[in-house]
């Protein structure tokens, strides 16, 4: 047992939560971004302007999520370079045998691929031949035998998700909008886990609000304390910088967490606001816009396929107030009440 662990040690792999559910997971949503998600607004622009070459580079780009989300995990894997470029086949495998739910199968199966192919890596002469072949065995093999089942099972989730927000508006549209809010602050990540159940629609919606309600929240109600850098840093960056004041004094979190609880259902009941993009974008937030810019084209799509007239004045109010008025305004006050009452003190909210 001591020489297996030695062995592990030595290879740097290591069983943990925070490495396959924190590390490989963040590292995924980057991938999706770098793909999926930048193909597909440099897409619409094309679509937009009416300029088909870049509907070209877009398509490119989006074709390429399996393999950069795969690139990207074993890169937070700290797989060495013929590890690492060996998943780019893995990734393509898991991510069209999963279907709708290909990137949880990108996920897990990115992740014991990975790791085999880091197991044998170096231990024979002819590393060239044994580590890839390895890596791209094992990981093509898993994507045959169970990324169907894990992308049904995501998909099923997903969908009960997305109808139950349907059914249910107000309810799920504070569940939702809190649960997917909570995670973008966390050091997990909100966009992966979007796209990993596919929340568009209404449920979609709400988790852009609460991801808004997060960012713009902390963003305004640190501002005494961070000025305009913390401003920008958080309401266009992340409220996860956050994170660490939260461990410190949990109280800080209860505004913009009350806040997506208002916003979730007004997004649902009131506005309708529904997220008809790419679902990595519902769990993006503010952060350069990019949960503004996935509603857009979705209201572009659905222009396209006949199912929307126009993008029309109720529209732009209700992505205006749900993503950058109600959070500031809301958060703002929910804040000043705990700083009076002392939940809340001086620095409290102030970044590193």
């Amino acid at each position: 047992m001591n020489k297996f662990k030695a062995f592990l040690k030595r290879k740097d792999i290591i069983f943990s939560a925070k490495r396959y559910g924190i590390d490989a997971m963040s590292a995924m949503a980057q991938g999706l971004f770098c793909s999926l998600l930048i193909g597909t607004i440099i897409n619409t622009l094309g679509t937009q302007f009416g300029l088909p070459f870049l509907n070209e580079i877009g398509g490119f780009a989006t074709s390429m999520s399996g393999p950069a989300m795969a690139c990207a995990i074993g890169y937070a894997l700290k797989a060495p370079p013929l590890v690492l470029y060996s998943l780019l086949a893995v990734g393509a495998s898991a991510n069209s045998f999963g279907g709708a739910g290909g990137p949880l199968a990108v996920l897990f199966i990115a992740i014991i691929a990975a790791e085999l192919g880091k197991a044998v890596s170096k231990e024979t002469r002819i590393d060239l031949i044994v580590t890839p072949f390895v890596t791209i065995f094992s990981g093509v093999a898993l994507s045959a035998l169970t990324a169907p089942y894990i992308g049904a099972a995501a998909n099923a989730v997903g969908q009960f998700i997305k109808d139950a927000t349907v059914l249910h508006p107000f309810l799920m549209g504070i569940v939702v909008s809190v649960l997917v809010g909570i995670a973008l602050t966390l050091p997990i990540s909100s966009a992966a886990i979007c796209r990993v159940f596919l929340l568009t629609g209404l449920a979609g919606g709400a988790a852009v609000a609460g991801c808004c309600a997060q960012m713009v929240g902390f963003a305004v109600m640190s501002f005494r304390e961070n000025g305009v850098g913390g401003l920008l840093s958080q309401g266009i960056g992340t409220s996860m910088l956050q994170m660490g004041n939260i461990i410190k004094n949990p109280k800080i979190w209860i505004p913009p967490i009350l806040t997506s609880a208002i916003t979730g259902p007004l997004a649902t009941c009131v506005f309708r606001l529904e997220m008809n993009g790419e679902a990595i974008a519902s769990g993006m937030g503010t952060c350069g816009l990019v949960g503004q810019i996935g509603v857009y084209t979705g209201w572009v799509n659905d222009i396209a396929a006949g199912t929307k007239t126009a993008i029309t004045a109720m529209d732009w109010a209700g992505l205006i107030l749900i993503c950058f008025v109600l959070p500031a305004v809301l958060t703002w006050g929910f804040g000043l009440i705990l700083r009076k009452i002392g939940w809340i003190k001086e620095n409290d909210l102030k970044l590193d």
